[in-house]
């Protein structure tokens, strides 16, 4: 999310989440002010390689729930993190070579996974990988499902028949960068209760 007013729209659907990035290099970059939304809706705080520091103070200044890494932290950074009394989603960027054992050193270290598409960026590529290798996904670990998922895209996942805790979704509901269209975000929440997530 970027801008005050769409934040306040998006909120009245009452997401689960909402995402806030503090990486300057994204298009989605965020510096301004949260509006006061319902208690509920948690806000994830979306960082890349940043230093605890920066994280902390973040998470501070916006009040945020979570914070999502998706740069190259290690399971000790993520624990030294944990301190915050703060829950953390460690982002994998995926393809069809992808080692799922990799992930055993975070089981300990974070409160969820989240699984992208690997692509030129750290995330936001909008494009989807291929679901089917998350079959070979053995932990026990809750994971978000991202990579641009879109509302054609439902039913695919619902086949799928995989644990998945939620799902991220961002540029296939975008007008631009970080703006996003209310009507779209609408009917994918309505046809997401057959998904029972």
């Amino acid at each position: 999310m970027k801008y005050s007013e769409n934040i306040l729209e998006v909120s009245q659907l009452l997401p689960e989440y909402l995402g806030f990035i503090f990486w300057e290099k994204s298009s989605r970059y965020f510096d301004g002010e949260i509006p006061k939304i319902n208690k509920s809706i948690k806000k994830i705080g979306v960082f890349v390689d940043a230093t605890v520091e920066e994280i902390i103070s973040k998470i501070k200044k916006y009040d945020l729930d979570i914070i999502q890494l998706h740069g190259d932290e290690s399971p000790e950074f993520c624990r030294s993190l944990k301190i915050e009394n703060i829950e953390i989603i460690k982002v994998f960027s995926v393809n069809d070579d992808f080692n799922f054992s990799s992930l055993e050193p975070f089981e300990n270290a974070c409160d969820y996974f989240l699984f992208d598409t690997k692509g030129k960026l750290p995330g936001g590529n909008g494009i989807t990988f291929n679901w089917q290798i998350l079959h070979h996904y053995k932990l026990t670990k809750p994971f978000f499902l991202s990579g641009g998922i879109g509302l054609n895209d439902i039913e695919d996942i619902k086949k799928l028949n995989l644990p998945i805790y939620a799902i991220d979704v961002n540029s296939k509901f975008e007008i631009e960068p970080g703006l996003k269209n209310i009507k779209l975000l609408k009917s994918f929440k309505n046809n997401l209760q057959t998904l029972n997530i």
